[in-house]
């Protein structure tokens, strides 16, 4: 789809995707991916769901992405829902501090605003704290609702609490948002979905107005309507309209890679070298296959 080019997906939700979304990824070009703490769609009850969770991005998901030959990486945060259940926030951000030294947690996130209530904004500042602390990057979702003041509000609290913007991801940007994100040093990251929110042919043009320095494509697909293609799909469209091969590659592979690998977690060398695909492994007892033939590649050893 794009002329053989290394894909970065660096906002996927793959708890909620398949494993033929898995497949057709590969296909496409994508080599690695970050899949940020998210809302799962209904509230989380209890402390041990959000423990289950964060083990699940830390361990079963990046043996699944492996068996296709991707590399899973993800951020680890409360997300901004469900700091309002303050109860629960405290005890997840207790949490934390046993995922985030990880071998494949890349960042603090996705955390930011949503109604940009009190507790979001309370839970959004100790986990800058956290970040500062750790020397960590930062992932902020940005709300969907009123999304220019919100946006403006992340970055204010980010710098109020000493932050370098060259190591704060600000997500799900649009048209509204990008110039006052560029212009503070932050990196803008876009979310692209098939119908609504930000589209590919509109990401297109963003690229040809801003250039591609601190831009980053991402899907955020997740359980909606949403497309786990929609980096290739961008970068083809892109590459298409005459849009320079080398911002291509910039805004849909490396500046995802030079901002997340900035802890030393993410490498290119882990699927440049990546010892082939051998679907022979299993994970606590388990496989992906279901009882079909596994793929084992001819420099992997069984």
């Amino acid at each position: 789809m794009t002329d053989k080019m290394m894909i970065i997906d660096p906002h996927v939700h793959m708890t909620s995707r398949t494993t033929d979304d898995y497949q057709a990824m590969a296909a496409a070009g994508v080599v690695a991916i970050i899949e940020p703490s998210f809302w799962l769609g209904q509230p989380r009850t209890r402390v041990g769901s959000f423990q289950d969770y964060f083990s699940s991005l830390v361990g079963w998901e990046p043996f699944r992405a492996s068996q296709f030959g991707i590399k899973h990486y993800c951020t680890i945060g409360l997300n901004s829902k469900e700091a309002n259940n303050e109860a629960l926030a405290e005890q997840v951000i207790d949490l934390l501090p046993l995922y985030v030294h990880k071998e494949n947690v890349v960042a603090i996130g996705e955390i930011g605003y949503d109604d940009q209530t009190p507790a979001e904004d309370k839970y959004f500042r100790m986990q800058l704290d956290l970040a500062k602390e750790l020397d960590m990057m930062v992932q902020v979702h940005t709300p969907h609702r009123d999304k220019k003041a919100g946006t403006l509000r992340s970055m204010d609290v980010c710098l109020e609490h000493g932050l370098d913007p060259a190591n704060v991801v600000i997500d799900h940007n649009n048209e509204e948002t990008v110039r006052d994100v560029l212009d503070r040093g932050f990196i803008a990251a876009f979310t692209i979905y098939p119908k609504t929110k930000m589209g590919n042919e509109r990401m297109v043009e963003v690229v040809r107005q801003y250039g591609s320095t601190n831009i980053i494509v991402d899907s955020s697909a997740d359980w909606g309507v949403s497309d786990p293609l929609a980096v290739p799909k961008t970068a083809a469209l892109m590459l298409k309209r005459g849009i320079d091969r080398a911002d291509v590659v910039k805004t849909c592979y490396q500046n995802a890679l030079d901002a997340f690998g900035k802890n030393g977690k993410m490498k290119e060398e882990h699927w440049l070298k990546p010892g082939g695909v051998n679907q022979a492994q299993l994970y606590n007892d388990n496989s992906v296959l279901r009882g079909q033939e596994p793929r084992v590649d001819a420099d992997q050893i069984v």
